[in-house]
Parts: C-alpha cells; structure tokens; sequence
C-alpha cells in the first residue's frame, strides 16, 4: 500500500486543495539508556516532556541504533546504512580527523530538499568537521546548524562550570587539543562554549526555526542530536538542582525541557498535527560513570558492547491525530529513520544500497515490521570477524561476545574491558522475548528446533555478509592538529589559544 496520500494534509481555500506535506522533528539523546526515562520505568528521572510523547504516541520496546558509540550511529541513523558501508569506523571520529561521513552520501536533509524542505540541525554533529570545515552539516544539506561539531567531552573542561552557580565540569576530558567551539553555520561563534547557556541557545535557534518555516508555510525538518546526556553532564540554571536524580538527572531534565519548547512552539504555529516528532538515543549508556553514567534498565551491559545494553534504546514516535497511542514491540532501528521519512514526503530515495525499511505500517496501523533481523556489529568492525551478533525474530545469537572500558564498573563480569573477546561456536542463543537480559543461553542439546533457528540465523548472516562491501574506514586516514576548529586562525592547538 502506497501510505504518501494518508499524510498529505490538505489545506481547501476557494473549493481548491493543495497539498501540504508533513514535517519531521528528529530528536537524538547522546548515551541514554533503555531504563533512563520515567516512561521507559525510571523512578526519579524527570521527564515530563518525553512522558507526553510517550502517552500520546508510539512507544517502541525493540528499536536498535547500529553501533554502541557516537560517530558511527549517527552516521547510520542519517543515511538509513550500515556505518560499514559509509567508512564511520572504527571508533569515533575527533575535533582533528582528517575524515568525516564521505559528501557522496546522502543524508535525510539530501532526502528532502528536492522537495522545497527547510532543513536546521541543533546540537552534537560529530560526524566530521575537516578542512575548512568540508564535513559539517551545511555540506551535508542542512540550511543551518548551530552547534558543537562533535562531543563535548572533546576539549579539556577541568576549568569550566557545568552547573551553577560555579560548579566545575565533573572528571576530566581531554587535554592537548582546543576548547571546545560553538559554531554557527561554519563560524565559530564562541569558544570555549558556555554550558550554563548552551541549551537556551540550542531552544532558541530551535524554536525559532520552527516558527520561520510555519509562518513560511514551508515543510522542514529540524535534526536536534542533543549533547544530553553523555558526560560531562552540565545544565543551565533552570535545571540545575531540579531533579531527584542528581547531575545526570539535571543534565536529562534540561534536554525534556527544550523538548517542550519545541513541542510548545509546533502548537501555536499550528503545526503539530502535521508534524512527525521522533524520539530515540545513539547508543547505551556510559556504565563507567556510575550513577553519571545512565542506565540500561533490564538490559545487558552497555556503550561500547554488542549486548542489548549498548544498542537497544528508548524510542517514541509523536503525531497528533495520525499515531495512535500505544506500544509496539516490533523490532525497528535508526535505518529506517529515513526510509520512512522518505516515504512519508514522498521523496525518492537515495540510488544506493540502504539498509532501512519502512516503518509507516508501524506508526498508521500498529502493524507488523518489515524488519525481520538486526545486525550487530563492534565499535572495530572488520571483515575478518563480520558480524559479532544477529537478532532475527525474537532469537539473538552472539558469534563473538567482549566487554568495553565503557561498560566498566557493573557486577557484571561480561560488560567491562577485562571481558576479552570471545569467539562462540555453535554461538550462543538468547530468546530476547524472555529473557531480553541475556542472561540465560539456550541449551542447543535435545532442541532440533533451536538448531533449526541457529541455522537460519547463519543463512541470514552469509547472505548479509556477501553484501557488505566496507567503505574506506574514514577514521583510519588519522588526525591533523592543525585541522583542529578554533577562532583564531593563528593559533596552535593548544587549550590556552582559544579566546574568541
């Protein structure tokens, strides 16, 4: 079925209908995990915002990013392909790195705006900045960006104050490289940024994209990847203390905030109930943290490994009158982010392998996925090892199993960088339905069935495999100081030579 003409919203004047396609609001959490919302089980978590989404909305249970790190998922979630595919590996990319998601690729924003759609990014890029600035979201079909192009850990913070009055940034982030910049389109505007005004910043850029494209009458899609709430934590003054939760709660308080000035501005432009707004988180959270670090509810592990901790994230689709509430346990990922979008607009998809589906059938009717399987791989993917686990249907089988220094600290002997990598064959088998946390291999001995299961899983990963055709690894050609951004172009890349 052909669901474009369903979201094609019709304004009549003089007898006469023109079409008025949907706009997209696509929001991204940095490092959160399955069990830190209040809607997703979280007790002291304050939420209120994203508890609305998830009230009126689509709550999905089984929706994955690609990669248990940064660079890599929002790489896949912009080009509905494997990072493989696009060169985002291994690893993440730096403030200095030669390389960046590759020009030839095409974004959601590439998608659009063929189709006259304003398009606005807010917030952590990190998919690049290059020379002169060649990998930043005004070259990758973004009209605007405000923002910092890459994590804001990245740039040494022992000096700056996260949270009022004068509370300094919590831990240590790098050193030996430049403060951390603040960039409008491709000038940096500030630097080091000021955390404590950053979200304000962030809202009104935001906020008043939204309200220019209405008044416009013109379809946008804004992309906000919040810097929320990946470590350090900070937040502005009208967070800062408000939650139960501590800093990390504060920092997650902050983001739902923005979330409902978004959502406050799409209702008094009228434009709510043709806009999809869609929730989710780039990879698990950073164990390593502790009680700063997030949590992955009833899930195994975290960022950095292949367990249900590390790529299993919240995720909620929003659209008045067009979504019904509810929960979906069908499996969907980042990949089909734009697919959907694609088909929603009604714009052509991009002429290369994609790796995403469709999800109209889930969001209209409630209905089944057309995605039968997931892909796992680590934050090192090679062609040597492939896969490191596939989920198809309600069964995931792990072919090789390693922990990661990001999931350090829990009981859990399996999530921490001490877990050396394991090769398992026959792999082990989880039924993810009852026991989503991993905890339990299923005995293979006596099971033809659970053979019969392992066997097409294995079929489904030569068969995928013989596709995956790994781009040039971008994060391999290195990194270059003098690449590094900062605001005096006389500088050496050193902390001390920022100060626009």
């Amino acid at each position: 079925m052909d669901y474009t003409c369903l979201f094609l919203f019709s304004v009549c004047l003089f007898g006469g209908c023109v079409a008025s396609p949907p706009n997209f609001v696509l929001l991204f959490a940095d490092d959160l995990g399955f069990g830190d919302l209040g809607c997703y089980g979280h007790p002291t978590s304050l939420t209120p915002n994203l508890d609305r989404l998830a009230a009126g909305g689509l709550r999905f249970t089984d929706f994955y990013a690609t990669s248990p790190v940064c660079s890599p998922s929002r790489a896949s979630l912009l080009t509905g392909r494997y990072q493989t595919r696009s060169g985002i590996y291994p690893g993440v990319l730096y403030p200095g790195s030669v390389g960046g998601l590759p020009l030839n690729e095409t974004t959601i924003a590439e998608v659009l705006k063929p189709l006259g759609y304003a398009t606005a990014a807010v917030g952590k890029w990190h998919l690049g900045y290059g020379a002169n600035g060649i990998f930043l979201p005004t070259k990758q079909g973004f009209d605007q960006y405000l923002g910092i192009p890459y994590s804001h850990d990245m740039g040494p913070c022992w000096n700056l104050t996260c949270f009022p009055p004068d509370v300094k940034c919590f831990g240590l982030c790098d050193v030996g490289t430049v403060t951390v910049p603040l960039m409008h389109n491709e000038v940096i505007k500030q630097q080091p940024v000021n955390f404590l005004d950053l979200e304000r910043a962030y809202s009104d850029f935001a906020t008043n994209f939204i309200t220019t494209s209405a008044k416009k009458k013109q379809p946008f899609f804004l992309y906000y990847p919040s810097h929320h709430t990946h470590y350090p934590q900070y937040a502005g003054p009208r967070a800062a203390g408000r939650s139960l939760r501590g800093p990390f709660g504060d920092a997650l308080f902050e983001f739902d905030n923005t979330i409902g000035n978004l959502l406050t501005t799409l209702e008094e432009t009228g434009v709510i109930n043709n806009t999809l707004v869609f929730f989710t988180s780039d990879n698990g959270p950073e164990l390593m943290r502790m009680s700063r670090g997030g949590n992955a509810g009833p899930l195994k592990c975290g960022k950095g490994t292949t367990y249900e901790g590390g790529m299993r994230e919240p995720a909620i689709a929003y659209w008045p009158g067009t979504i019904r509430p509810g929960v979906t346990h069908e499996m969907a990922s980042t990949l089909d982010i734009l697919p959907t979008i694609a088909s929603l607009a009604g714009a052509k998809l991009p002429q290369v392998m994609l790796d995403g589906v469709d999800m109209t059938e889930i969001l209209v009717s409630q209905g089944m996925s057309k995605r039968e399987t997931m892909m796992f791989y680590p934050t090192d993917p090679s062609e040597m090892y492939g896969l490191f686990a596939l989920r198809l249907g309600k069964y995931k089988a792990h072919f090789y199993t390693r922990g990661a220094t990001h999931s350090g600290t829990t009981p859990d002997h399996d999530c921490p960088v001490f877990a050396v990598l394991k090769s398992h064959d026959p792999p082990l088998l989880f039924d993810l339905e009852s026991d989503p946390s991993e905890n339990y291999p299923l005995p293979l001995i006596g099971r033809p069935d659970l053979q019969g299961v392992l066997e097409a899983i294995k079929k489904v990963k030569e068969q995928f495999e013989a596709t995956m055709v790994f781009g040039e690894s971008q994060i391999s050609k290195g990194t270059d100081p003098n690449l590094e951004p900062c605001c005096n172009p006389q500088c050496s890349p050193k902390p001390s030579c920022c100060q626009c």
